[in-house]
């Protein structure tokens, strides 16, 4: 077919119309079909991809291997209370009129100004409370009785709110935008904003309610406290004593559980169990003059996690004279002077970042580059500055 379509070489009769040897060529029309359909075949690569990623497959379950896990950094949350309250959601419970409220408004008063409470750290936060069964005059009552005046503008009280249903998450969203730096939200109570209706008890609905707060404190890296009631019936479990089905406790992240022996006693047990704290049990009695809550003892010491050699090495590094470091993370073990593989040591520090936070005030980073992956190491704070 080549040699049909040339035009004889060496050919010189007035204008040369002959073919130049410079222009000879291998490719045939079925060179050209080829590369054709190879860019055709990419292009529905690339549209299929752009679909899939639009249109994703409701049969297809994301599922990470346990190496991918270990490779990943997730963000680190701090506690809000150490050893007591972090992020997430969490139900308080107890009988009416037992002094949830002033519990409640001690838990707000001491994260707004990052005061210790009962021995447990603190860390400062933005503090929302919407007292829903309360008016201003008996909050400036209850609060002034409790701390006396006070010039503090990082708590904020709120005596209504929406329901779940129609437009609560939307009001919460709002005062994030405008207080960033809020970190507890307290509802009180749970049954103020649910929507009404005759099957509120049933699992699924008490899991639903639960699960639509978790996944609010989730979203914006909160913690959100909803006041509720126990039932009458008393039980060897605190925590089925709750009201309602076990949906309620099954959804959020920890519950607390105020009782008392009798009514008028002034001394109370707060019982605690979730997912990210060991399961307590607090003793305390409540001041006559200021009715705050305050720490008899607790049942049981709480344990603390072990110092880590890696942590403590990187600490020993970076400093207020050398507060940066980035590198591979082979160059990160013989920056530290540990004898470990490079892959085991990011993956050490992917679990440990918020505990390095936390701390030591170094914050941690990992990313992949074109040159491969990369350690970053920053000083932030010192607890001790």
């Amino acid at each position: 077919m080549n040699e049909n379509k040339m035009t004889a070489l060496g050919i010189s009769v007035g204008a040369d119309n002959g073919q130049s040897k410079n222009n000879l060529t291998n490719k045939s029309i079925t060179d050209s079909n080829a590369e054709i359909n190879d860019y055709l075949e990419k292009e529905r690569k690339k549209l299929l991809q752009e679909y899939q990623e639009t249109h994703p497959d409701p049969s297809r379950m994301e599922a990470l291997s346990q190496k991918d896990l270990m490779d990943k950094q997730f963000e680190q949350r701090p506690p809000i209370i150490d050893g007591l309250l972090y992020s997430g959601a969490y139900l308080i419970a107890g009988p009416p009129k037992i002094g949830k409220s002033f519990l409640m408004g001690q838990l707000a008063y001491h994260v707004s100004t990052g005061t210790p409470l009962w021995g447990f750290p603190v860390r400062q936060g933005t503090v929302l409370y919407l007292a829903l069964e309360d008016d201003y005059g008996r909050l400036q009552g209850r609060m002034y009785r409790m701390f006396g005046v006070s010039d503090n503008t990082n708590l904020f009280f709120s005596i209504a709110a929406n329901q779940m249903n129609n437009g609560l998450n939307d009001q919460l969203s709002g005062f994030l935008r405008n207080h960033p730096e809020t970190s507890l939200i307290i509802i009180d109570t749970l049954q103020k904003v649910r929507e009404a209706n005759g099957d509120q008890y049933s699992y699924s609905n008490d899991y639903q309610a639960a699960g639509t707060l978790k996944a609010f404190a989730d979203a914006h890296g909160i913690c959100l406290i909803a006041v509720h009631h126990t039932r009458k019936q008393k039980s060897d479990d605190a925590f089925d004593m709750v009201s309602g089905t076990n949906g309620l406790n099954g959804a959020v992240d920890g519950t607390f559980v105020l009782q008392k022996e009798k009514r008028t006693s002034r001394n109370a047990t707060l019982e605690v169990a979730g997912r990210d704290q060991p399961n307590q049990k607090i003793y305390l009695i409540q001041d006559e003059e200021s009715l705050r809550w305050e720490l008899d003892h607790v049942e049981t010491e709480l344990w603390k996690e072990p110092p880590e050699p890696v942590l403590e090495q990187i600490a020993k590094r970076i400093t207020e004279e050398s507060p940066e470091w980035i590198g591979t993370p082979t160059e990160l073990c013989e920056f530290i002077s540990v004898d470990m593989k490079a892959n085991a040591l990011t993956q050490k520090l992917n679990v440990h970042a918020g505990r390095l936070l936390d701390e030591y005030g170094i914050r941690y980073w990992n990313r992949r580059t074109h040159a491969g992956r990369q350690i970053g190491l920053r000083l932030e704070r010192r607890d001790d500055a």
